[in-house]
């Protein structure tokens, strides 16, 4: 079928919004009428090759929509659902069944190689040259996309669906670090540097746990008060301000926890310093390829954890349909920070992103 999608031509390339062609379903396969993909920094780091997936190429992996034909052996989704396109993931390995799917042994093929699992590209050219389908199982920057029934979630009725995408990735990751991975027990502390996507949604689940002390760390100051607005009790403004002595400071000593959410390196430091003894700095921003860190021997030697986390963790499809509820409640208010862009317009949402402008572009597909 003919449809619509950007596509990146080339690595550092623009987002070029052309007519292309998308495969029947097959089996195992769901064809999901896109409503809007979120813009992910992932997406940029792929384009410019620090995620490697062949080009050319569609990426977009944000996505939410409405199925509208499934394959072959498919069961548990019917046409007509709207849903959001989650992660892929295997279901056969050590780490799928034992119930961490985010850390599924073959995620590298599933996210990036270009095609199905086992099989073959579902786009081409309108001329019929081959291009990479299949980015974290849906290349979602498309008028449709094809994607696996195991990575769906039911979006409840009721909710703007073409809002619900970007929990898909961003928001889960920085809410399921704090829901799956810290769990912070009452009183305690967290610091989060970088009040981005990621950033910002671990603030809204921090402020949704038992933690009694929620600071957030930019050097954007729209961005703090906007990490206040949502659940910090603390802010930072590291333009001029010694981040890890602030900290110290506010905390009376080292924080329980701190959250990289940039990929800084030097940030990251920042983070490993700001916990003591039986702390945890818990690395969640992309960082470029080949990029490393230092800490100091003798403080980590004290029992403190170092710890990298991805996609949130645990059972990416229960955590969505949980921020879903958590939204519908109130008490997730992820829409304040979003700002909605055409598809023909994905190269502003790229640069609103980049800039800090926009906290969290969303690109609508044309009906």
């Amino acid at each position: 079928m003919e449809i619509t999608a950007a596509v990146v031509e080339e690595l550092h390339g623009p987002f070029v919004v052309q007519d292309v062609q998308l495969d029947d379903p097959g089996p195992g396969d769901v064809l999901v009428k896109v409503a809007a993909t979120g813009f992910c920094h992932t997406d940029g780091i792929a384009r410019d090759g620090d995620l490697p997936f062949p080009l050319p190429g569609v990426l977009g992996h944000e996505g939410a929509g409405t199925v509208v034909a499934v394959g072959e052996g498919v069961t548990g989704v019917r046409e007509g659902q709207a849903v959001v396109l989650g992660w892929p993931y295997c279901g056969d390995c050590r780490n799928c069944l034992a119930g961490e799917p985010r850390y599924c042994l073959r995620l590298g093929e599933l996210v990036g190689a270009g095609h199905r699992l086992d099989g073959a590209s579902a786009l081409r050219t309108a001329g019929g040259a081959p291009l990479s389908s299949h980015f974290f199982g849906q290349s979602s920057f498309a008028t449709y996309s094809m994607t696996s029934a195991s990575s769906l979630v039911p979006i409840p009725a009721g909710l703007p669906v073409e809002l619900m995408g970007p929990l898909a990735c961003g928001l889960a990751t920085g809410a399921g670090a704090v829901f799956n991975t810290l769990r912070p027990q009452p009183g305690s502390s967290i610091v989060v540097y970088g009040a981005g996507t990621v950033g910002l949604a671990a603030v809204m689940a921090a402020r949704n746990s038992a933690a009694t002390t929620i600071i957030a760390v930019d050097r954007h100051a729209a961005r703090l008060r906007l990490a206040t607005d949502l659940g910090a009790t603390h802010t930072i403004d590291a333009t001029d301000t010694d981040a890890v002595a602030a900290v110290t400071d506010i905390c009376g000593g080292p924080a329980d926890a701190a959250l990289d959410c940039t990929g800084n390196v030097g940030v990251i430091r920042q983070a490993i310093d700001s916990v003591g003894m039986l702390g945890t700095a818990l690395l969640i921003g992309g960082a470029p390829a080949g990029a490393e860190f230092t800490a100091d021997h003798v403080s980590t030697l004290w029992g403190k954890t170092i710890r990298g986390t991805l996609g949130g963790s645990g059972r990416g499809q229960a955590l969505i349909a949980a921020l879903m509820d958590l939204y519908a409640q109130g008490r997730f208010p992820f829409d304040r920070l979003v700002e909605y862009f055409p598809l023909d317009r994905i190269g502003d949402a790229l640069e609103a992103s980049y800039s800090g402008a926009v906290v969290k572009p969303i690109i609508r597909m044309p009906a």
